[in-house]
């Protein structure tokens, strides 16, 4: 099989290329930038482009498929090319599909903690033993890569809902054609695609459609829109609901108890304890009993960047956190604050995305850093540059939060700057973004403050 990938350097795109090219395929691709860590993996398997750009010249007509990237445009001349040819163009959703059709689909979808829960469920399979293939959304420890594609009869897949192509505008998840599908939430997001709450709800009552005549769905019964939506539905399939389990929090440490034993956890949180239940029924689905379940996940120490633990010394913890959207700020915030209830908590977040930064969406994040003791908002100018956009002042971002006292910088300087000057003394500091705030090295933050404490 000869396969181009046009966008080679996405993070999906570079490492369904390295899967494929571990099962054997010709591989090829082209893009006009790529930025670590894709340029070292694409470089170590010997699928680094030469030049960066376009050539059209490398499609013809003996490619068995060419695979578009989100990252590219509607004009652009290898995918002009391609289909001039004749030369069928999947989107990697597609041909992940194509590639599994025959394999057992578990697809993990919803607006929040679909990356924890597919890493949660491919950490309990591989130390199952099973035999298994998989697409994630972050460099788990233990999986070389986040893509595997081999002939596993199984493949655990995490379904974003974000558009598949620039000319496939249907959301990624549609695409799967789940056997067992898995809805944590629905919270809006995604406002530059879906403009209202209806149209984004309305893509998850698709998902549901979706899934295969006898297959089963998952679902989070205390999110209240979806247990309306899966009420309502009328699929011929089977409907299974979690919510969350017994648990207790002893001295910082959060414990699973089930039929008088206590099960030790790496992760906290209420969000990751009902996570941990979504994942636990899937893996009952694939023949895993409860027992081994919660032996297995008791060693799970998170997904990357998810309530990630940069450093600790006495009485003072620094996370960092992949949360930006609203209904993800108040599940952090909330499990920070529940897991060292004595302590005071700083949370900074980085305005980032598209749909957060937009001025109508805004008023989302009303009431979401509350639970926080000192909320920290930051927006690097430069962002709102490279998404030409115009910037706002602080009051617009106090207003929107709903809390007066709210910080709010636009330059990494002063963030850094900020957790200098505190006190490090039971204090737990909360770093939330999807983006680097302004490149400030966090971990080097991290030792800068731990430094401090005698």
């Amino acid at each position: 099989m000869k396969i181009h990938f046009i966008a080679i350097g996405g993070s999906a795109m570079h490492n369904l290329a390295i899967a494929l090219h571990k099962k054997g395929f010709t591989v090829t691709g082209s893009d006009d930038i790529i930025f670590e860590p894709s340029v070292s993996r694409l470089k170590k398997h010997g699928l680094l482009p030469e030049q960066y750009g376009w050539f059209p010249e490398k499609i013809t007509k003996d490619l068995n498929a060419v695979i578009l990237g989100m990252h590219a445009r509607t004009d652009n001349p290898e995918l002009l090319m391609a289909q001039r040819l004749g030369v069928k163009v999947y989107s990697y959703p597609e041909y992940i599909y194509e590639q599994s059709k025959d394999k057992l689909r578990v697809v993990i979808g919803g607006s929040h903690g679909k990356t924890t829960i597919t890493s949660m469920i491919l950490h309990v399979l591989q130390h199952a033993g099973m035999a298994f293939d998989y697409l994630v959304g972050a460099q788990l420890e233990g999986f070389d890569t986040m893509v595997s594609i081999t002939d596993a009869p199984l493949i655990v897949i995490e379904g974003d809902e974000y558009l598949a192509s620039p000319i496939d505008r249907r959301p990624k998840f549609h695409l799967y054609k789940a056997n067992i599908a898995v809805i944590s939430g629905i919270a809006w997001d995604h406002i530059n695609v879906f403009p209202t709450f209806a149209n984004y709800v309305e893509q998850f009552q698709k998902f549901i459609e979706t899934i295969t005549v006898g297959g089963t769905l998952v679902y989070n019964q205390s999110d209240e829109v979806l247990n309306e939506m899966v009420i309502k539905d009328l699929s011929e399939i089977n409907k299974l609901s979690y919510t969350l389990p017994e648990y207790e929090i002893r001295d910082g440490i959060t414990y699973i108890m089930y039929e008088s034993k206590a099960y030790r956890l790496n992760v906290f949180g209420q969000h990751n304890l009902s996570n941990i239940e979504a994942a636990r029924i899937v893996c009952n689905k694939l023949g895993i009993d409860t027992y081994n379940f919660y032996e297995y996940i008791s060693t799970f120490k998170g997904a990357a960047r998810r309530l990630e633990l940069l450093g600790s010394k006495g009485d003072v913890n620094v996370y960092k956190d992949f949360a930006h959207s609203p209904s993800k700020l108040r599940a952090t915030i909330a499990a920070v604050k529940t897991q060292y209830p004595g302590r005071k908590l700083i949370a900074c977040m980085e305005l980032h995305t598209f749909s957060s930064l937009n001025a109508d969406f805004l008023n989302e994040y009303s009431g979401s850093m509350d639970l926080a003791d000192e909320a920290v908002v930051f927006i690097d100018l430069k962002t709102f540059q490279q998404k030409q956009m115009e910037p706002y002042p602080a009051e617009t971002v106090k207003d929107a939060f709903k809390r007066d006292d709210l910080i709010f910088y636009n330059t990494p300087e002063n963030i850094v700057k900020l957790f200098e000057n505190i006190q490090p003394h039971n204090v737990t500091i909360l770093m939330m973004s999807s983006g680097n705030f302004g490149g400030i090295d966090l971990n080097q933050l991290t030792q800068n403050i731990l430094k401090k404490i005698f």
